[in-house]
């Protein structure tokens, strides 16, 4: 990062620690904000913080990112590279027993954070948006759309800047048949590759 982006993301992440834009930081550990360079040409977008993020206060360090991560590699592109960020900053959840079971944000929820995502990507200003699943691109687009609609499909974003959406990682981990694991997954690995072909390009 060069000087002044640094400065301004530090300051950006430390006034987002104490982000009450929402009800969802009572529960929550802390802030997960987004990282990565501040001239990243990528950048990937979750939903929120898992119950490991939650925890360890960085973005995709769950089992989540553990898939995203080896999709990453197997697409050739160096996480490093990458500004990663979710499109809702703290962890909803339910409590059962001793876990924390994963809740969807609402409406409201993703809207009042998208405060803090649009001043992240006005930062890093990259050049692609990567939508994972359908609350970051319903975060990244600002309305409610399909995976199936706009997967595969470059959308001019209202900043200039560029968005694809694809599926969430963890979505990888739910599918019990090992052959459509595998396929879901390969598409998955391309859809990374596309973006970044179109972030270099």
């Amino acid at each position: 990062m060069a000087d002044r982006p640094e400065k301004e993301w530090r300051s950006l992440r430390e006034a987002a620690a104490g982000c009450r834009r929402c009800d969802l930081w009572r529960n929550a550990t802390q802030t997960v904000f987004g990282e990565g360079p501040a001239d990243a040409t990528l950048m990937l977008v979750g939903e929120q913080p898992g119950d490991q993020e939650d925890r360890q206060g960085r973005p995709f360090v769950g089992p989540a990112g553990r898939m995203l991560d080896r999709a990453l590699a197997e697409a050739g592109i160096d996480r490093d590279r990458v500004y990663l960020s979710n499109a809702v900053k703290h962890f909803k959840f339910v409590p059962r027993g001793k876990r924390r079971l994963h809740q969807k944000p609402d409406g409201g929820e993703i809207a009042a954070c998208r405060w803090w995502l649009d001043r992240e990507r006005a930062l890093v200003r990259p050049r692609v948006t990567l939508a994972l699943g359908a609350t970051a691109a319903r975060a990244l687009i600002g309305k409610i759309v399909t995976i199936g609609g706009t997967r595969g499909r470059t959308i001019e974003l209202a900043d200039g800047g560029l968005g694809r959406v694809t599926i969430h990682p963890s979505f990888l981990l739910r599918i019990a048949d090992k052959a459509d694991a595998r396929a879901e997954y390969e598409r998955f690995v391309a859809d990374l590759g596309a973006a970044l072909a179109l972030a270099e390009g």
